[in-house]
């Protein structure tokens, strides 16, 4: 059974970083790729960030370049996020999201529900002063 568990989120004031993780369990996991996603209140989910399953590449949403990083640990089965200068509008829900197939090439920039065949649970992150 696939289960992709995410820790908790957490409170930073404008600026202020956070780092989120997600342990899988249940597949192959080095021989996927990951992302996250987020979704702002009120809004809909969008993809964030995506690492290749070797984690040889990496990619970001023009909104989180430069300020987020993707990364993983295959031995520990685990993919992170590191939020860096975050902004107000960073807040909301976020999930790592598996994908459905094994042949990632690129990433187009935009979340589709159907590249995707698992999500953890949501974690929440508030930005504020």
């Amino acid at each position: 059974q696939v289960r992709l568990v995410a820790s908790e989120g957490g409170w930073a004031q404008p600026g202020g970083s956070l780092r989120l993780s997600c342990a899988a369990s249940g597949f192959t996991f080095s021989s996927y790729a990951m992302s996250w996603t987020h979704m702002a209140p009120g809004k809909g989910l969008e993809w964030v960030a995506g690492i290749y399953n070797d984690g040889s590449d990496t990619f970001y949403a023009d909104s989180v370049k430069g300020r987020f990083t993707i990364s993983r640990d295959n031995a520990k089965n685990t993919v992170y996020l590191q939020m860096n200068s975050l902004k107000p509008e960073d807040k909301g829900l976020y999930y790592c999201a598996k994908d459905r197939r094994e042949d990632r090439t690129y990433y187009s920039g935009t979340y589709t529900r159907d590249e995707y065949d698992a999500w953890g649970q949501g974690t929440q992150v508030t930005v504020s002063s």
